[in-house]
């Protein structure tokens, strides 16, 4: 099965590390960079600026967008003036979004204010500037874009696990991202949720991509690639274990797990994670496991496989090694990306 190959970056950057990255990734042939809009982070908007003028092919997006901190009129903003920017090679992903109670955001009627976010989006990068009466969002007549727009269509990602999301995802989505699966199991059952969805909708069956995306770390060393996906998986399994319906991460873990993150000792808690969990949630280890691992996400109905932060013992030492080793093993297995 062939299928895209994409790499997503944290925002803890400086303007020259995101322009050398892009540039490494577009010259190592991946397809697209995502980059995250993590709360606290830097917004996804300006490292997406500086890879848009470093590069001519790779397609770019934030993976996510939230309407819970950002009105749809933002958003669409956002996209259209990537779009502006890339000639043409935006995408706008869009998520509920984690941890908003810590700045005092009640996430109420998530799936209802996606919905809304995701028309007017839409609406607003097609140029159609009619009265919107939503719910929650509402546009008055003739509120619309007011600068060049280079597309009247920006493809949308939409960041959900479950089966209300995916629905959502069959009426209005391009591709749907698993932020923080590598597990096939997963994306299996994510793949035919979705292929109903899409019938249900009047779209055909395959309609939307299914993007599977995770923590990787990759190294010649293959413990040491692992020791450290542990320590990343660690900080964020106890959102991820529960959205994955074909796994369950025991109290017994979570509870010794959350203790030591709670001390800070995030080396120690990634140290209690047993390898057939690890790779539920993280694609780590030597580049031909790496490959074989990614092989596996394709082969499970993964339209495209994104090789996330932190990559390797340095953003630039993984991206290489990836690029180098990994891409075309995994595109001898699969032929993905090519």
């Amino acid at each position: 099965m062939t299928g895209a190959i994409s790499l997503g970056f944290q925002t803890d950057k400086s303007p020259a590390d995101y322009a050398r990255l892009a540039v490494m990734a577009e010259s190592l042939g991946f397809d697209g960079v995502s980059v995250f809009h993590d709360l606290g982070f830097q917004p996804s908007i300006f490292p997406l600026l500086e890879m848009a003028r470093a590069t001519s092919r790779i397609r770019l997006g934030s993976a996510c967008l939230n309407a819970f901190l950002l009105h749809p009129m933002e958003i669409a903003g956002q996209a259209a003036a990537l779009d502006l920017a890339s000639d043409g090679r935006a995408y706008v992903g869009i998520a509920r979004g984690a941890w908003l109670d810590r700045v005092g955001v009640d996430a109420q009627r998530p799936l209802r204010r996606m919905r809304e976010a995701i028309e007017v989006v839409q609406r607003l990068i097609a140029g159609d500037d009619s009265a919107y009466e939503g719910e929650i969002f509402q546009m008055a007549a003739g509120t619309r874009l007011l600068y060049p727009r280079r597309r009247d269509h920006v493809d949308l990602l939409l960041g959900t696990w479950g089966r209300l999301g995916l629905k959502l995802a069959g009426e209005y989505a391009d591709e749907v991202k698993l932020g923080g699966c590598a597990n096939p199991d997963m994306v299996r059952v994510v793949r035919h949720q979705l292929d109903e969805a899409c019938l249900a909708a009047g779209r055909p069956a395959g309609s939307v991509g299914v993007v599977a995306g995770a923590v990787t770390v990759v190294d010649d060393d293959s413990a040491v690639a692992r020791r450290r996906a542990r320590t990343e998986v660690a900080m964020y399994l106890d959102v991820v274990g529960g959205l994955d319906t074909t796994v369950e991460v025991p109290a017994s873990l979570l509870t010794p797990l959350r203790e030591a993150l709670a001390r800070g000792d995030s080396e120690g808690a990634g140290a209690m994670i047993p390898d057939e969990l690890l790779d539920k949630f993280a694609i780590a280890g030597d580049p031909d496991t790496v490959a074989q691992h990614s092989a596996a996400l394709f082969a499970a109905g993964a339209s495209r496989v994104e090789f996330g932060t932190p990559h390797g013992r340095t953003d630039d030492e993984g991206v290489e090694l990836i690029g180098r080793k990994v891409l075309p093993g995994l595109r001898a297995l699969t032929g993905a990306g090519s």
